[in-house]
């Protein structure tokens, strides 16, 4: 399969001289800072954009929505754990080389990469959490998308990544991260609906947002719907929310 490393004048090998170029052109100060970006950076920056995410949707919707938004603040580092752990023998399989190990005259920015390189872990993480905080909250999702395609030209730039590579880890995280969610919502939206009703830990789920009306019990009263006998033929406060 080391075949796939590809030479001559195919557009994948093309493509990458062209990108990590710019690292040859740009100043040393500038790599510094697109290494450490490709490498923790952009990571860094899905977690921050998670916990702004999670405050945001706590306090500007119901517990409801708040309960499926932060289910599928959850899935998100689920969906790039198991996309990894799916990659781990795709790459065993595929067995590309890195392209500096095949190409010269590379900038490389960072050395010691050992492993094999289709497809790149980074840009599967990435997109999964991208995904799956898209899932959660469509706003909050663009700009993570935005983060896992700068991951990915950030892996090119350093020399350390074909853009197949890129292509690649985007595909098996997007998969990932979608098939598996409503399955994963399933799961995770009733666990954490009970979670929302404790008083240790409930904090973490609930809606901050104030209600404008009062209700009967203490988890209606927390947005929190429980079931009841006799179906809908509740009080008004269970046609809210039903609505």
């Amino acid at each position: 399969m080391a075949g796939l490393a590809l030479e001559g004048s195919n557009p994948d090998v093309s493509l990458l001289y062209d990108i990590n170029g710019l690292a040859k052109a740009a100043p040393t100060w500038f790599d510094r800072v697109m290494e450490f970006v490709g490498e923790f950076g952009i990571m860094f920056a899905m977690v921050a954009l998670g916990l702004w995410c999670w405050w945001s949707v706590r306090r500007r919707g119901t517990t409801e929505e708040s309960v499926t938004a932060v289910a599928g603040l959850v899935w998100a580092p689920l969906a790039a754990g198991i996309a990894l752990i799916i990659n781990i023998p795709i790459r065993g399989f595929v067995e590309r080389p890195r392209p500096f190990n095949d190409h010269d005259g590379l900038e490389v920015l960072v050395e010691g990469k050992t492993d094999f390189s289709f497809v790149s872990d980074h840009a599967t993480m990435a997109m999964a959490i991208a995904v799956g905080l898209f899932v959660a909250n469509r706003k909050f999702g663009l700009f993570a998308l935005g983060l896992a395609l700068l991951e990915g030209f950030c892996r090119i730039y350093m020399g350390v990544h074909y853009p197949t590579d890129v292509i690649g880890g985007f595909a098996l995280g997007t998969a990932v991260a979608l098939l598996l969610a409503p399955l994963a919502m399933m799961l995770l939206t009733p666990l954490l609906g009970a979670v929302a009703r404790t008083d240790s830990v409930g904090w973490m789920v609930r809606s901050r947002k104030p209600l404008t009306a009062a209700a009967g019990g203490r988890n209606e009263s927390q947005g929190i719907p429980e079931p009841r006998p006799g179906g809908n033929r509740g009080g008004p406060g269970e046609k809210d929310l039903a609505a």
